[in-house]
């Protein structure tokens, strides 16, 4: 059974979902595909305690690393390996589509691919996409909108040091 909630952030109303397992979705609504919640899932506005208190810590600044259990078992394999590294790239920090590739022992090329599974990302913020930028330093598609990637990155940068920034 899939559960469901709004979580209320300065980037707008959060679709969080969750399964058994862990979350499987946090959506900026209406943005990502994202109208609404699926028919078949159940409103339970009690099952998120840890999903509301980790995400208001972490838009407060008090939070750099989320601990919530994750379901991402819907990501085909390569989608999951690139889902992994991005957990891997530390708060306040940017890195690019190439680099994620690199990370992965990828051929040259394979960025696009990384930008795609990237962007297939079904829990935005806590598995932090956003934190993926051009190799030339732009910021490119962002399934939240740019706004809100842009967003992102500021609220992280004004709360990390300088020397733990990759730019």
């Amino acid at each position: 059974m899939t559960r469901w909630t709004a979580v209320p952030s300065p980037i707008d109303e959060l679709l969080v979902a969750r399964t058994e397992r862990g979350i499987c979705g946090i959506w900026m609504t209406p943005h990502q595909g994202v109208s609404g919640p699926d028919e078949a899932w159940h409103r339970d506005d009690t099952a998120f305690d840890d999903v509301r208190t980790q995400l208001a810590a972490y838009f407060s600044g008090e939070l750099t690393t989320f601990d919530l259990p994750l379901d991402l078992r819907l990501g085909t394999a390569f989608q999951k390996q690139v889902w992994a590294a991005l957990l891997a790239i530390p708060y306040g920090t940017t890195t690019s589509y190439g680099a994620v590739a690199a990370s992965l022992g990828l051929v040259p090329g394979a960025s696009r691919a990384v930008g795609l599974a990237n962007g297939r990302n079904p829990v935005s913020v806590v598995v932090p996409c956003h934190r993926v930028i051009g190799a030339s330093g732009d910021l490119t598609g962002y399934g939240g909108g740019l706004d809100r990637k842009r967003w992102l990155l500021a609220h992280e940068t004004e709360r990390s040091t300088a020397d733990d920034r990759l730019f």
